[in-house]
């Protein structure tokens, strides 16, 4: 069947998508529960991609079971958002929004979810929980640095 249909032509464009790979993601959660286990305290850290599809995850002995799942939400709130999560909570709680307002219940507002940029095109985002909000965005920080002093 061979020929050029409507999408094969010489003038169709592709979308590619740049995100971290494997490896990237699971230095990142390395360093990221390396920090948290120095300070001696327990996190548990997700990677996700730029849809906001998990890579790699790390749950430290003694975290709170809630923070496994929120973690990962707040990788995927950052990579889909494309900003970090307290900014996305800020913006809440100043218009006075249900988070319900993102149309996802995955959707959180605490700080600690980070996107991760390269070019000015995020290319996946890290999540950490178990700690202060401020906290967990520092650890996230962290990993985001990694990747783009790379």
């Amino acid at each position: 069947m061979g020929g050029e249909g409507p999408r094969d032509g010489p003038n169709v464009s592709m979308n590619t998508v740049r995100m971290i790979d494997c490896s990237e993601a699971r230095r990142i959660v390395d360093l990221i529960v390396d920090k948290a286990a120095e300070t001696q305290k327990a996190i548990a850290v997700a990677v996700a991609d730029p849809h906001g599809e998990l890579i790699a995850f790390a749950r430290m002995d003694g975290v709170a079971l809630p923070s496994i799942n929120i973690a990962i939400n707040k990788a995927f709130t950052a990579a889909r958002a494309r900003k970090p999560t307290q900014e996305i909570g800020d913006n809440i709680r100043q218009k006075a929004y249900d988070i319900a307002y993102y149309g996802d219940p995955r959707f959180v507002g605490w700080g600690g979810g980070v996107p991760i940029l390269r070019d000015g095109n995020v290319i996946g985002a890290v999540g950490v929980s178990g700690l202060s909000s401020a906290e967990d965005a520092t650890l996230a920080a962290l990993g985001v640095d990694l990747i783009a002093n790379s």
